[in-house]
């Protein structure tokens, strides 16, 4: 049986080569003008999750390594 994949986790989490999963950093839409330079240059790229949300994302995420 085919298993389904989350939807809201697919637009979220990215899968690497080595099966760590990717997320986007928070606070990068809005009130912007307030933040620094560096603030904002430091949000720019994703993270990788933490080990205790990694089970969430593997089971939302059937086929993702």
């Amino acid at each position: 049986m085919k298993l389904k994949t989350l939807s809201s986790a697919k637009k979220r989490v990215k899968v690497t080569g080595t099966g760590k999963f990717i997320v986007d950093k928070t606070a990068k839409r809005h009130l912007l003008k307030d933040k620094s330079a560096k603030a904002k240059g430091r949000d720019k790229y994703g993270h990788v999750l933490p080990k205790a949300n990694e089970l969430e994302a593997r089971i939302s995420l059937p086929y993702g390594r």
